[in-house]
This record gives structure tokens, sequence and C-alpha cells, in this order.
């Protein structure tokens, strides 16, 4: 009786496990050859189960023990995934993969013969060992392409691929080498034969060499109606900002009876199993509408977030033979949003700096001749900085304010303060001379001409009808293109009654208004009024024996006139004579 009872614990405990895997329902049975010597694996996915939330695991027939899952192990399963590193022939037999969801258990059959195949010997050393074989069409009259099937998980990192044509190294010209595909251009007859690809393999810093060899036949016209014809994409880049969404579309045409899958592929991998785990990348469901004979398919891939990974590597639409991919990339950079924002950029400073310039453009000036001066003088013939015009008016209040001015504060400020030579008739003239000879000789020897103006009509008939004014303006605007420099003793409300000759100087040059008493008592050369009137006086160079504050030269004229100047109170203005 005890021994019966141990019995039937024993059956108790081990009828769960074995109802449970007989219970799981067959799905398929895969015949794999490969070679001996070379990496393999196998993905355990069959769409209508692996694409939802499902446990799998591998076993080898008979045995109950699940693969191990340590990635240091030889054989071990990486996620769904079982991973040969490399094959042996004893790794030849039956391998279950076991497929458990909720309410369900499927399994998948794997019948694994493990061979030794060879190739040619292209190195000279001995042949090489082959994975597996593949037959892929290409078509004549047409450009076409090879694909290098490699498939292996997520951590075999696999590049340095090599293509092969009858035991020679394909090398560029109508074969162009794009990732895991071979290009060949205008397809002909004599593309036919025996290809291979190898690639190198790298996990968990271990190399192998995976070597696949692929027979080719030509297809001529009749069989193409059959193939499928991806539309787009068409093996174009994308531009997508990064971090946003995206949606593209696979469209395909298929006649009806073809039962091609049409799926998208990243890295040899279905995108669904590739991004099992984020699921930020997902295929979308298929759709399609009947058209004639053919039949139009859409399969959509959706980014949610677009991330720096994503780009430069191909996405590629399956649609039977038929592949097609498409590459993202960052957008360039929007060289009119950066040439209008740089030239707007250089309006506004040049805006800014011309209306800054207009505002200070008299200190501006003023501190560069100070500040950028050069010994010595410049000979130009001249030996007076301006000559000084002035109305006699009648008034004896406006007679005293014009004699004031020109007399004494004109003197003042621009001969003893800023270093400038006046010619100031009724001033600097020898007495007997006459009037036209004195005007004619000096005023050529001047650099400007300086004409007071005052508000009274008077005054204005005055000048209209002195021949020193005519003069003085005649060779200041006929014959030496003098710069003439208007101050007004007070404002002048209406220029219509004074000479054409003065109303030409005001609507050319403008006029400087005289703010301010008229005292004898010292006026400073650097209020508003006096910046005016030294920025329109030419530059004024010295010679370095005339520097200082307080020297005193006597000068004379060609005919014999006697000047004072006293240079000081840091008022003296330097730069090229004109």
């Amino acid at each position: 009786r005890g021994m019966l009872a141990l019995l039937l614990c024993g059956v108790s405990v081990a009828l769960p496990s074995f109802v449970r895997a007989d219970a799981c329902k067959n799905v398929s049975m895969q015949n794999e050859a490969p070679s001996a010597g070379q990496p393999f694996a196998f993905n355990c996915t069959y769409p209508p189960l692996t694409s939802g939330k499902v446990h799998v695991t591998w076993y080898k027939y008979p045995s109950r023990i699940p693969i191990s899952k340590n990635t240091q192990s030889r054989i071990h399963q990486e996620q769904n995934w079982i991973l040969f590193l490399p094959l042996t022939p004893e790794d030849s037999g039956i391998y279950q993969c076991v497929i458990n969801s909720t309410n369900t258990c499927h399994r998948i059959h794997v019948n694994l013969t493990v061979l030794r195949k060879y190739w040619c010997d292209i190195s000279g050393n001995g042949q090489l060992i082959l994975s597996d074989e593949y037959k892929q069409i290409l078509h004549a009259g047409r450009d076409d392409s090879l694909t290098c099937h490699l498939n292996f998980p997520q951590s075999c990192v696999l590049d340095s691929i090599t293509w092969y044509k009858d035991c020679k190294e394909i090398k560029e010209g109508r074969f162009i080498r794009w990732g895991i595909k071979l290009s060949v251009s205008n397809v002909s007859a004599e593309d036919g034969g025996n290809y291979a690809c190898q690639a190198r393999l790298t996990h968990t810093g271990k190399h192998y060499t995976v070597l696949n060899s692929i027979t080719v036949r030509i297809k001529t016209n009749g069989y193409a109606e059959r193939i499928p014809k991806i539309i787009y994409p068409k093996n174009n880049s994308i531009e997508v900002q990064l971090g946003s969404a995206l949606t593209v579309d696979c469209n395909i045409t298929d006649t009806r009876d073809n039962t091609n899958l049409r799926c998208w592929r990243v890295n040899n991998t279905l995108v669904d199993d590739y991004y099992n785990e984020s699921k930020r990348i997902r295929e979308g469901s298929e759709s399609h509408i009947p058209f004639q004979k053919h039949i139009f398919y859409t399969v959509n891939i959706t980014f949610l977030e677009v991330k720096m990974e994503d780009y430069g590597h191909p996405f590629i639409c399956h649609a039977g033979v038929s592949a097609a991919y498409f590459i993202l990339k960052l957008p360039a950079p929007d060289v009119r949003a950066y040439l209008i924002g740089g030239l707007l950029a250089l309006v506004g400073a040049a805006v800014s700096v011309t209306y800054i310039y207009n505002i200070f453009k008299i200190d501006i000036v003023l501190w560069y001749r100070s500040a950028c001066h050069s010994p010595g003088t410049k000979e130009d013939g001249k030996l007076y900085d301006a000559y000084v015009l002035y109305p006699k008016p009648q008034g004896e209040i406006q007679s005293h304010d014009v004699d004031t001015l020109v007399l004494k504060i004109l003197p003042e400020v621009l001969e003893r303060q800023c270093g400038y030579k006046l010619f100031i008739f009724g001033r600097d003239e020898f007495p007997g001379q006459a009037v036209a000879n004195v005007i004619d000789e000096n005023i050529k020897l001047c650099r400007r001409l300086i004409i007071i103006l005052v508000p009274e009509s008077l005054s204005f008939d005055l000048l209209k009808n002195m021949s020193e004014e005519q003069i003085a303006v005649y060779n200041a605007l006929i014959q030496d293109g003098m710069k003439v420099i208007l101050i007004e003793l007070e404002k002048v409300k209406d220029y219509t009654a004074m000479p054409e000759s003065i109303q030409y100087i005001k609507q050319k040059h403008g006029a400087i208004q005289w703010s301010g008493d008229i005292t004898q008592q010292s006026q400073c050369a650097k209020t508003k009024f006096w910046k005016k009137v030294r920025y329109h006086m030419p530059p004024k160079r010295l010679p370095p024996s005339s520097w200082g504050a307080g020297v005193g030269l006597v000068t004379h004229d060609g005919v014999g006139s006697m000047e004072w100047l006293t240079v000081g109170q840091g008022c003296i203005a330097f730069g090229p004579t004109t």
C-alpha cells in the first residue's frame, strides 16, 4: 500500500507538464540544413501569435529541459531566437519552439541537419564552408538586386559584407553594394551563376564568419508580371525632425493569385520583433483594394518617436522577392532662413549704426580728429582756416551783437581755444589797402567761408549790395569750391529776402543758429553750438614744435597781415587740412 501511494504521487507530479506539452498545437515543421563550423540562428516567429504578449521557450526534442539563456553558451536562447555559435555535427536534431500565451499554446518544430558544404577555393588555402544556400532570381533587361540573408538576433553585429561571383570578388561597376543588398543594373543573361556573400559576425566580443551561397537564375519577360511591384518606397531617403512622429506607407501591386508575404524589416528582422520591447516602431495592419487583375496593397510602418539611432538605417519593405527601402535623415539646414536672418541682422545693424552715427556724428568726427592725428602740417598753400564775412547792421544793438560775436567771441573760441586762424575783414587787413584787393587776395588763402546772418531786412539789403560779399561768395562758390558755414545770430524765418547766393548756400549746407547770450565772457568750445562750428571747420594739424597749451605764434600772410594764434585748453582739432 505504501509503494502504491508513492507511485501515484509521482504520476500526479509529472502529469501536469506532460498534459501541458501535449495540449500545445503543432503549427509547422521546418527543415534547415546549415553547414558545420558557422553561426546559425532561427527566429521563432508566427505573426498571429508572436505579435502579442507571449512566452517563448526552446527545447531540443525529446528533452524537456529548456535551452540555456546564458549568452556565453555556444547554444543559447535570446528572446525568441535560438543561436548556435558555431554549429557542430552533433547539433543535428529536432528543436521545438513552444509559444505560450494566456489561453493558448503552440509549437513549431525545426528539423536541423548539420552538414559540411563547401564553396570554391577563392583564397588558395582551401575551400570555404558554406552556411546556407539560397536561390534567387534576376530579371533580364531591368535593374534588380540580390539579398544576402543574414538572419540573426540584434545582439549579433554584422559588417564587412563582401560579394563573390564564380569564385571572384565582385568589383564596382554595374554592381553596387548597399548593406545586405547587391544591386545589379541592366541585368543580362551573363549575370546568372553562383554568387556568395560573406560577412563578419560579432557576438559578445567573439568574431565569426558567415558565408551564404546564392544560385542566381535569369528570368526573361513573361514571369515578370507575377512579381510584386513596390510603388513606394523607392530606395529613397526621408527628411524628418528628431523626436517627431512618422508614418510611411509601403504601396504594392500584386496579382490576385499570388500569396506573397508583405512586411517591414530592419536589420534582417521583422520590425515588430526588433522593437518588441519598446514598441516605439510598429508595423500597421495591411489593407488592400482590388483593381482589375491586380490588388493594391498598403502596409505602413509607424514611428511613435524618431530617435537618433534610426537615422542612416534602411527600413525595408518586402513583398515576395521584391524589396525596397527608405532611410531617415536629418533635414538639411534652412539656408534661406539663415540668409534672411543674417541679412536682416546686417540691415538692422546698419540702420542702428547709421542712426547712432547721425545722432553722435559731430562728436565722433571731432573725437576722430583729436585721436587720429599725426604730426606735421600738410602744405596746401592756405594761411587761414576761415574768412569771416559779416554785415554791418544799422541798429546799435544789432551792430554791437555782431561786433561782439565776430571780433571777440569767434577769435576767443576758434583761435585761442581751438587753434584756428581766421581772417576777419576790418581786423586783419592793413590800413590803406584797397578793399577789393584785400578780399580777393586773402579769401584765396582761406579754407572756409563763415557768413554771419542777422534777421534784419536792412542788413540783408546791405549784405546784398556789399561788393565784399559778392567777391567772397563768387570765390567760394565758383573759383575754389570753398565750403561755406552760415551762422544765424538769431532765427531767420524767411530767406526769400536774402540774396540768391545765400539762399543756395542755406539749401545746400544748412545753417547753424547761435545759442546763448552775446557776451564778451569766455565761451566753451565744447558746447553744442561750437561743436557744430568745429565740425564744419577743416581738420587742424600742428607741427610738433607748436603742441602744448599756451603757445603763442606770430605769423604774417603774403600781404603783410599779422595773426596771433594761441593753442590751449585741449580744443585743438587734428587731421589732414583741406
